[in-house]
């Protein structure tokens, strides 16, 4: 993780498109980070949220994209992400509309969802509406979680101006500890899923799978 205190002193305005590419390929622990940032005052927090948004949604569109025109190869040469691609389609056909909404959030599809649902046929435009309004959710999350991380600090070590190296420490301590124990409780309950055969075949075509509702 960079040091993001250094990165806006050396970008500044410029910052905000930092945030779009770092959102653009993933980016949660970086809009913590930033978050906390925008409490010290660094940062205008809701131009913060709108370049995470927005990179997060151009993103993930992109891997729509991607997995829509090339997924069939990108099986054939990294046949490790079959069970990822599986259990994602397992997941949109129980869940549709509150999966996209929530893949984000969940270890073993979060990166690999939108190429799937783009191999498998799901509408774009359907797809595109509902992860606008996810990547919203997503950035709202994280850019007000280190907001007010930075705000829980500031009650434990007063003025954060001139302690802010310490308060990015504690939110560097807080935001490894979380992702290690997410990360150990995701990585059980995927391989249980895929193990219990909860996944569905996957479709290396375009467009083979009955997904979604409408075009």
């Amino acid at each position: 993780m960079p040091d993001v205190a250094e990165l806006i002193r050396e970008y500044q305005n410029l910052f905000y498109f930092v945030t779009f590419g770092w959102a653009f390929i993933e980016g949660e622990s970086f809009v913590i980070f930033a978050g906390a940032a925008a409490f010290k005052g660094d940062l205008n927090i809701f131009l913060l949220i709108l370049a995470a948004w927005l990179g997060s949604f151009c993103g993930d569109q992109c891997w729509f994209l991607l997995g829509k025109h090339f997924g069939g190869r990108i099986l054939s040469r990294f046949p490790k992400l079959e069970g990822g691609v599986s259990v994602t389609m397992n997941m949109v056909q129980k869940y549709d509309v509150l999966f996209i909404l929530c893949f984000r959030f969940i270890y073993g599809v979060r990166n690999v969802a939108s190429p799937a649902l783009g191999m498998n046929g799901y509408p774009w435009r359907r797809f595109a509406f509902f992860n606008f309004i996810a990547a919203f959710v997503w950035a709202n999350c994280f850019a007000w979680g280190g907001f007010f991380l930075a705000k829980a600090f500031e009650h434990l070590i007063g003025d954060i101006s001139r302690n802010f190296g310490y308060v990015m420490l504690g939110v560097f301590v807080i935001v490894v500890c979380t992702l290690i124990f997410v990360h150990r409780v995701g990585k059980k309950r995927y391989r249980k899923m895929v193990r219990q055969g909860l996944a569905t075949p996957v479709r290396r075509e375009a467009g083979t799978a009955d997904v979604g509702k409408g075009k």
